[in-house]
């Protein structure tokens, strides 16, 4: 019961923070405007052509793309945490992000739409892991584990190697500030059309989360453990492995490279639900939506120009996770 009204708590501030950021920005629009503004929207009529205009052509898709982004990256850092039993691993540990950083910078590089930039990176993304993958079954280690880390590691190093490499081939004056600022995390570009193209990958990759929440849980007791237990270890993990990565892929093709926020909020989840991975995901990803939304909309109205996000998590989750270490010293020691 309490796992229960902690998620429906977690769920109303989501939605409020999604009003929040529907609300706020140059052109503030009253709560009451938001609501009457969607309920007709959703009786197929219209409101005001200009509210129409800011709240569901600017505002709406980039609250609800924020959300999608907050939740996989979320979803997916509580996912590896548990698979992998270490409370410091985050969704880029088998890099994935580094990959998918470097298609997308890549497609800047040839001036190639947005479109082709996206699916780009979200393609990259997704191959990165599966050499790492690959790498690690080629290498037929004992711990298996261990060697899909360190393969991570490796790929995601030369990823980052190719990162740079575009960065100095690319035209300092028109390329390589938007490369920059790309990398730094942004949903500034986004429309109606790419909140479409995001919601299928991630709601593909969070449903065999969901599914198998309790098989993931058992791993985080150990394979032998999770074997005598009736659970198939390498199909499992497999599952996770795929699912993390292609919600991880389309969050970072979407809006670039966001840290933090896969690391810190499974913390931020545990004292409210526990440990347990059924309770840890639901929670985890509706407090995830919620962040980055509350985080995006800062960063649109808190000063003329608009922050990067990954400089935004990075300045408010770094003293939170401090706390939370802080805070649950006698547990980690």
């Amino acid at each position: 019961m309490r796992a229960i009204t902690t998620n429906g708590l977690l769920a109303l501030g989501l939605l409020a923070a999604m009003l929040l950021g529907c609300m706020l920005g140059p052109y503030p629009i009253p709560a009451d405007e938001v609501l009457r503004a969607l309920l007709a929207r959703l009786q197929g009529e219209g409101y005001s052509p200009q509210i129409d205009t800011v709240l569901f052509q600017i505002r709406w898709p980039r609250v609800l793309s924020a959300a999608l982004v907050g939740a996989a990256l979320a979803a997916a850092g509580a996912s590896f945490q548990t698979l992998f039993r270490n409370p410091l691993v985050s969704p880029d540990i088998l890099g994935v992000s580094a990959g998918a950083g470097f298609g997308a910078v890549l497609g800047i590089l040839l001036a190639l739409p947005v479109i082709a930039i996206q699916g780009l990176g979200f393609a990259t993304g997704l191959a990165t892991v599966a050499i790492v993958y690959a790498l690690a079954r080629a290498l037929r280690s004992q711990n298996e584990i261990l060697v899909l880390v360190l393969a991570g590691i490796v790929v995601g190093a030369l990823a980052g190697a190719g990162i740079s490499l575009v960065k100095i081939l690319a035209d300092p004056y028109n390329q390589l500030p938007a490369i920059t600022f790309w990398l730094l995390g942004s949903l500034s570009g986004i429309k109606a059309s790419d909140v479409w193209n995001i919601a299928p990958a991630v709601v593909v990759g969070l449903l065999p989360l969901i599914l198998l929440r309790w098989p993931i849980g058992v791993l985080s007791l150990g394979d032998d453990e999770a074997r005598s237990l009736g659970v198939n270890v390498a199909f499992v993990r497999g599952v996770v492995i795929a699912a993390a990565t292609l919600v991880t892929a389309a969050a970072v093709s979407a809006s670039g490279v966001i840290g933090w926020v896969g690391l810190m909020i499974p913390h931020m989840a545990r004292p409210l639900v526990g440990p347990r991975f059924d309770r840890l995901l639901p929670a985890s990803i509706l407090m995830g939506a919620a962040f980055l939304v509350l985080v995006d909309t800062l960063a649109r109205t808190a000063a003329r120009i608009e922050i990067p996000l990954g400089l935004l998590t990075a300045l408010i989750g770094a003293p939170i996770f401090v706390w939370l270490l802080a805070r649950g010293r006698r547990v980690w020691s």
